[in-house]
């Protein structure tokens, strides 16, 4: 974040927090409770970044003074004690500029009830390149598995269609964690291609591939009302796995949302019941979803990137096997260290991302 950007956010939480301060002394928002402990909380997180700004501003005007003794004193030893002071100074302002930096995120998270939520849907499908494709469905689902892991989220899957030969066609599962779970996985919305060589290719050709990856909050059933009469419930029998049970009974759902024409699918339970919740809760999230994107476009002026939009035709990260290189488009950041990143070390990159969101 540049610091003009940065000292200009602290002064917009400054003026929010003597906005605030002013409001819970009100006797009409003392009486109502449920509006008081949202204030009083948002006046606690921000009176720390306030603290911190102030402290921040007294480190300047200090390094100001320093620099001035610098330049204009001709006293050697008074050089020498400035200058080692403004190192001190200079190691401060970055530490508070970090905590500073950690507050302002956090604040954002929490003003904003879908970063903020502790659950997402994920959703993986190959594009171009065939069985590639499928492959790397399978690699990119391994990788944020191991992220999921690394974060402490857990997640189960949803449906499953495997690929012609290896890997996976479309996959979908479900996250949850502590909050922030959709804040973080948004950014990966998106085409994800891949370039390598194929274990199939004999001429040691690099191909290139690519997948679809949607995030989808997850949402509950008062944010969303489905009409149950709106929705077309199709059974049949599963092609997972699960032994004779699968193959003799239509565990399997399918649902159709007849207004919006969204289908979704559920095999992975082996009860009709199970599959069915797991469906509507897709469904519900897609539809959500939908809607969202419908107001988006109505208020174009405020999408001021692809950042997290959620545009999933939209080409957001190349994956080059043969430089050992993963290179993010819509920041123009590159990380050479691929088996890394494979590997579930992704967050660097969404860090990047979410800093580039704040500017």
């Amino acid at each position: 974040m540049k610091k003009t950007s940065f000292i200009q956010k602290l002064e917009v939480s400054k003026k929010e927090f003597h906005e605030i301060s002013k409001l819970i002394t009100q006797p009409n928002i003392i009486s109502n409770q449920k509006k008081y402990r949202i204030l009083l909380n948002k006046y606690t997180k921000l009176e720390k970044i306030v603290s911190f700004y102030e402290e921040y501003k007294k480190k300047l005007a200090v390094l100001q003074e320093i620099n001035f003794i610098l330049e204009n004193d001709s006293d050697i030893e008074m050089k020498e004690l400035a200058s080692t002071e403004k190192y001190n100074i200079l190691d401060n302002l970055s530490s508070i500029e970090k905590e500073s930096y950690n507050l302002l995120l956090s604040s954002k998270y929490e003003s904003d009830t879908e970063d903020y939520r502790n659950g997402a849907i994920l959703e993986l499908r190959s594009g171009t390149g065939g069985d590639e494709a499928c492959l790397f469905v399978e690699d990119v689902l391994r990788m944020y598995t191991m992220y999921f892991k690394k974060s402490g989220w857990k997640y189960r899957i949803i449906h499953v269609q495997k690929g012609g030969i290896k890997g996976y066609k479309e996959i979908i599962l479900d996250i949850n964690g502590e909050k922030g779970v959709f804040g973080n996985l948004k950014f990966e919305s998106g085409v994800h291609r891949v370039q390598r060589i194929p274990k199939t290719e004999s001429q040691g050709r690099v191909h290139t591939s690519a997948i679809t990856v949607a995030v989808l909050p997850k949402v509950k059933d008062i944010e969303v009302n489905l009409n149950l009469s709106d929705i077309k419930k199709d059974t049949f029998r599963s092609s997972g796995s699960g032994g004779q049970h699968v193959n003799k009974t239509e565990s399997a759902v399918r649902l159709t949302h007849i207004p919006s024409k969204i289908t979704v699918e559920c095999q992975e339970e082996r009860s009709q019941h199970k599959n069915f919740e797991k469906a509507i809760s897709v469904l519900r999230s897609r539809i959500y979803q939908k809607e969202k994107e419908k107001r988006l476009k109505k208020m174009s002026t405020k999408r001021k990137s692809l950042v997290s939009t959620g545009d999933r035709s939209v080409k957001i990260r190349t994956y080059n096997y043969p430089k050992n290189r993963i290179t993010d488009h819509r920041i123009h950041k590159s990380i050479y260290n691929l088996t890394e990143f494979m590997n579930g070390n992704i967050q660097e990159m969404i860090n990047l991302l979410k800093l580039f969101e704040k500017k």
